[in-house]
Order: C-alpha cells, then structure tokens, then sequence
C-alpha cells in the first residue's frame, strides 16, 4: 500500500513539474513572436495617412467620416499620434492625441470644437468607444510588450496560410480586455485577426485586418481594418486611402496646442 501511494505521489508531482515547464515554455514562446511582431515594425520614423471610417449600426446603416492620422515613432518610449477629423460638418475640426508608452499608463486627449476645450481621457475611461465607432481608446494606442503577458496557443494553416496563435493579457487593469488573441502570420508576424474578450470573459469584437501593402521595402501595413462587435451588431471599418512615410514631423507636432490647431 505504501508503494502505490509513493508512486502516487511521484507521479502527480512528475505531472506538476511538466505542466509548469509546458507553461513556461508556451509563455516565452508567445513573447518571442510578439517580439518577432514588434521589432518588424521599428525604424519607420513618421507618417501621414488620409483615412476613412464606416460605421454600421445593427440594421447595416452607414455613415462615412474622412479623417487625417499623423504619427510619430519616440525612440525608447511609444508612438505619438494625431488624428483630424475632416468630413462631414458634425465632427469636422475634432482631433485626437495619443501618446503611447512603453510602460505606465498611456496618455490620451480630445478636441471638440464645439466646446472649445480640450477634454483628457482618463484611465478608467480608455476601454470607452471611440468617436461612436466599435474602437475602445485604448485600441488606438501603439503595441507595446510590456503591456500584456503573453502565451502562444496553437500553430495552424487556414487557406494555406501558416499562422501562429497566441493570448495576450493585459496588464493595466483599466483595460476593457480580460485577454485578446490574434492570428499573425509566420512569415511576415503580421495580425491577421484579433479577438477581444471583455471583463466577463466574453467574446466582445473581432478585429480583421487585410489589404496589407508593403512600405519602404520593409513596413507592412493593413489598409482596411475592419470591428465588428459581436455583442451589439455594430461595426466600423477604418480604410487608409494614402499613406507616406518619412514627413519630418517631430514632437512638437503632438502637443496639446497643436490639438486646437488642427485644421
């Protein structure tokens, strides 16, 4: 009887040992292909971008905006970005800031002409929609490692395309997210899909991106990107109509003065 019950015990604790190492394993192997993800996408410098976003009510309702994206990648912290709303007359003159950052919490404002102030998205705020679309404010933020914690799910081919799968959990616990998980192709580590699942652990929106097209020989990017909320019915479609690189923006392109400039 002492026997089986040693060898019980030898077993569970030979079965506890793997599953941790397993853990371990899937979790760096999910961190390195969000590394491999993050590291294709340094060194573009600045960009401009004239967009497009769709939105679709439950019933397939649309309205159109026109909106202009500037951004700016900060050596050793996140990504500056300035959004300008052009079209139609009710949101014209609207401009958003980000600044993104490596660690700590992101910093976002908005500009509503119509108030003439300048309104900060606080923290506990950023998994709210942006401008009426299926965007939380936080989806507008550049992806940094340090916000999420990694495990790599699976690998599998779809239409004869290899992916790899992995689970990103937030770290910030203001994040709207219990975990997200994309699809990134192996070849490239470009997200084809993303998932997001909301505090209750329920799926909430899809994200799809496709059109991607290649920049300065090395910079992919998606030109259509489209939400769909899965809880509503909603979804919004962002479409980028042009983009160019290389714009000699610098920081002082992204203050909280040039949000009343905008034009």
């Amino acid at each position: 009887m002492r026997t089986n019950w040693v060898r019980f015990l030898m077993a569970a604790c030979l079965s506890v040992s793997v599953s941790a190492i397993a853990d371990d394993a899937t979790q760096q192997k999910g961190f390195d292909i969000a590394k491999q993800r993050k590291e294709r996408d340094v060194g573009w410098g600045s960009s401009e971008s004239s967009n497009r976003m769709i939105l679709r009510d439950a019933q397939g309702n649309e309205s159109v905006r026109q909106l202009r994206t500037q951004a700016l990648e900060v050596q050793g912290d996140g990504d500056k970005s300035l959004t300008i709303f052009d079209q139609p007359a009710d949101v014209k003159g609207t401009a958003f800031l980000t600044y993104s950052h490596v660690d700590g919490a992101d910093e976002q404002w908005l500009f509503m002409p119509a108030l003439k102030r300048v309104k900060r998205i606080s923290s506990n705020n950023k998994s709210g929609p942006f401008m009426g679309s299926e965007f939380a404010y936080e989806d507008l933020t550049s992806f940094e490692l340090d916000k999420f914690r990694f495990n790599w799910l699976r690998d599998e081919t779809v239409n004869g395309v290899a992916l790899h799968v992995i689970e990103a959990t937030p770290t910030d616990r203001y994040s709207g997210y219990t975990k997200v998980i994309t699809w990134l192709d192996t070849e490239a580590f470009r997200p084809l899909k993303t998932e997001y699942y909301d505090r209750k652990g329920a799926l909430l929106k899809t994200a799809t991106m496709s059109d991607y097209q290649l920049h300065k020989d090395k910079y992919w990017r998606p030109h259509r990107i489209d939400m769909v909320n899965h809880q509503t019915g909603k979804s919004t479609t962002l479409a980028i109509d042009s983009i160019s690189f290389d714009t000699n923006l610098s920081v002082d392109d992204f203050t909280q003065n040039s949000l009343k400039r905008a034009r």
